[in-house]
């Protein structure tokens, strides 16, 4: 696994174009968040994933397009906040 320099954020808070390493997924108990994280697991947010963010939108930063693998996925800024990342050098 790749060495890391910064501490842990949220997605939601990296910087445009920015590599990051996915450390965590904060799964809510219940409710309707719950199935959307588990959505976003399903779709390869998962921990030790490289990911960044490709574009975003101007007011508020919505949607992120962000870089998964091969695949670009749109999110809201309340989607990426349950996704942790830590910037990579």
């Amino acid at each position: 696994m790749p060495a890391t320099l910064s501490a842990p954020l949220r997605l939601d808070q990296l910087p445009e174009q920015q590599w990051a390493l996915v450390t965590d997924i904060t799964v809510p108990p219940h409710g309707p968040d719950r199935e959307l994280v588990l959505r976003l697991v399903e779709l390869g947010f998962v921990p030790g994933e490289r990911l960044r963010i490709v574009a975003e939108g101007i007011a508020g930063r919505d949607p992120l397009a962000v870089r998964v693998g091969h695949t670009t996925f749109a999110l809201r800024k309340h989607e990426a906040s349950f996704i942790l990342v830590e910037p990579l050098p």
